[in-house]
C-alpha cells in the first residue's frame, strides 16, 4: 500500500495487539517524529495479513483534499464517503486534532466496532480534549524521535552509508538528532535548517494557535533558557532573577505556563526529583530534557558537543521510549542521576558520565568517587548501573558499567 516506509518496530510491537481491537489506539509525539509513518506501516501489515484496501478508512488531514475538512460534520461526511458494503473497517486519522468536535465522530464509530488509529503532534490532543471526551475507550502511545539503534537501521534502510567507527556515527547521531525526515539530508547546515523550521511550526500550530501567548519575547526567553540549560537541575526563582536582569516584565504564573506549553508542544519533557530518606516527589530543582538533541544544536551557533548533558539526556530519551518510570534521585546532598522503574515493577539506579577516565590518575578517582558514592548510601539490593561513552568497563562495588552505546544498540540492558 505504501512504498519504502521503514517499520519502527520499536512502537508497532506496542500496538501490534490491538490492531483488531475497538479500543482507540492514540499516537502522540513532537511534530515530525514520524508518527504518520507508523500509521502507514500498521496499514501495510493489515494488507500484509489479507485485509483488503477496501476495509482500510485513511485520512491524512494534514494534506491535499483533506486540509478543508475542520468539523466533525464535515469529517463524518468524509469517512462515510468512503466507506462501501465490508462489515469491518480500520479507520486511521492523521492529525486529528485539526477537527473541531473530532471526539464525537470518533466515539460513534468506535461504538460500532471500528478498529480506529489516531495521530496528534502534542499533548493537547491527549491531556485536555480525548482523556475527557473518550475516558476508557482510548490507548496512547507515546512516540519518540528515532533512538540511535533507528537512525543507524534507517540509514540501512535507505542505502545510506554508515561509518565504520560506531562513534563517529554516534557523534553525528547527536548533531543530526532523530528527526527521520533529517536523513534525506546529506549536509548538516540543511538538516539543522529543517529542525529550525520543526520548532518554528511547533510554536505557529501547536504553542500559539493553542493558546494566546502574552508576551512573545518572554516566552521565546524562557524557550532559549530551557533549551540551552537541558539536563541542568532548574530553578524557577534563577530563571525570574534572569529575566529581570535582562528587562523582561512578568510573573511567575506566566512563566510556568510558558513551561507547560513547551512540556506540551513535546520540545521538553520534565524529570522530577524523588527523594530516597523521605520516599517522596519534590517539585524543585527538577531537570528539562530536551525530545531530540538536535533542537539545540539548531537553535544555537556553538555546535561543540558537550558530552556530560547530552549523554544524559539521551539516556534519559532511551529510558522514557522503553516505558520507564523516572525520576532523578535525591540522597541526602547527593544525586543519583535516574532512578527507575520499569513495567514490572523493578527498581534500578543511574549514574551518567561521559568518562570514568580522567587526564591523570587523581583525576580518575575523583570521577570515580563522584560516580560511586551516590550508590553506597542507597540500603536496598535493587541494581545500580553507571552508563559511560568508555570501551573498557570499570566494574567495582557490585555496580555494573554500561557503555552507552552497546546500551542503545540493545547489546546490553538495564
Amino acid at each position: 500500500m505504501f512504498n519504502n516506509v521503514y517499520p519502527r518496530e520499536k512502537y508497532l510491537k506496542k500496538i501490534r495487539p490491538f490492531y483488531d481491537s475497538d479500543i482507540i489506539k492514540v499516537i502522540t509525539g513532537i511534530r515530525r517524529c514520524g508518527k504518520s509513518f507508523i500509521l502507514k506501516a500498521i496499514m501495510n501489515e493489515l494488507i500484509d495479513r489479507g485485509i483488503p484496501k477496501t476495509q482500510i478508512i485513511y485520512i491524512p488531514l494534514d494534506r491535499r483534499g483533506y486540509k478543508n475538512i475542520k468539523t466533525s460534520e464535515e469529517l463524518e461526511t468524509k469517512i462515510e464517503s468512503m466507506l462501501g458494503d465490508d462489515e469491518n473497517y480500520y479507520l486511521f486519522i492523521d492529525e486529528v486534532q485539526n477537527v473541531f468536535g473530532f471526539e464525537s465522530v470518533i466515539h460513534a464509530y468506535a461504538e460500532e466496532g471500528y478498529s480506529i488509529f489516531l495521530t496528534g503532534s502534542n499533548s493537547y490532543l491527549l491531556s485536555d480534549e480525548i482523556s475527557t471526551k473518550l475516558t476508557g475507550r482510548y490507548l496512547n502511545f507515546e512516540t519518540f524521535t528515532l533512538d540511535f539503534s533507528e537512525y543507524l537501521e534507517m540509514k540501512r534502510f535507505f542505502k545510506k552509508k554508515i561509518d565504520q567507527d560506531i562513534y563517529v556515527e554516534f557523534e553525528e547521531y547527536i548533531l543530526n538528532g532523530g528527526f527521520p525526515k533529517t536523513i534525506e539530508f546529506d549536509d548538516i547546515q540543511a538538516r539543522q535548517t529543517y529542525t529550525r523550521g520543526i520548532i518554528s511550526e511547533i510554536f505557529e500550530k501547536d504553542v500559539k494557535t493553542r493558546k494566546r501567548i502574552s508576551n512573545v519575547p518572554v516566552y521565546e526567553r524562557v524557550q532559549s533558557f530551557l533549551l540551552n540549560n537541558y539536563s541542568a537541575p532548574f530553578s524557577l526563582s534563577n530563571l525570574l532573577e534572569c529575566l529581570e536582569k535582562e528587562g523582561y516584565k512578568t510573573k511567575a504564573t506566566t512563566v510556568r505556563g510558558y513551561i507547560e506549553d513547551l512540556k506540551k508542544a513535546k520540545i521538553i519533557y520534565e524529570c522530577n526529583r524523588f527523594d530516597l530518606k523521605s520516599k517522596k516527589s519534590l517539585r524543585r530543582e527538577q531537570k528539562y530534557y530536551l525530545s531530540d538533541l538536535a533542537i539545540y544544536f539548531a537553535m544555537n551557533t556553538d555546535n561543540r558537543l558537550s558530552y556530560g548533558p547530552s549523554l544524559e539526556n539521551m539516556v534519559y530519551l532511551y529510558l522514557a521510549s522503553q516505558d520507564y518510570q523516572i525520576s532523578i534521585g535525591k540522597i541526602g546532598k547527593l544525586e543519583c542521576d535516574f532512578i527507575t522503574r520499569n513495567t514490572s515493577g523493578d527498581y534500578a539506579y543511574i549514574q551518567v558520565t561521559y568518562t570514568m577516565q580522567g587526564e591523570d590518575i587523581k583525576a580518575t578517582e575523583r570521577i570515580k568517587e563522584r560516580e560511586y558514592r551516590p550508590f553506597r548510601k542507597i540500603r536496598d539490593g535493587y541494581p545500580r548501573y553507571i552508563v559511560s561513552l568508555d570501551r573498557f568497563r570499570d566494574q567495582q562495588e557490585g555496580v555494573h558499567h554500561i557503555n552507552a552505546i552497546d546500551l542503545f544498540l540493545g547489546k546490553e540492558k538495564i
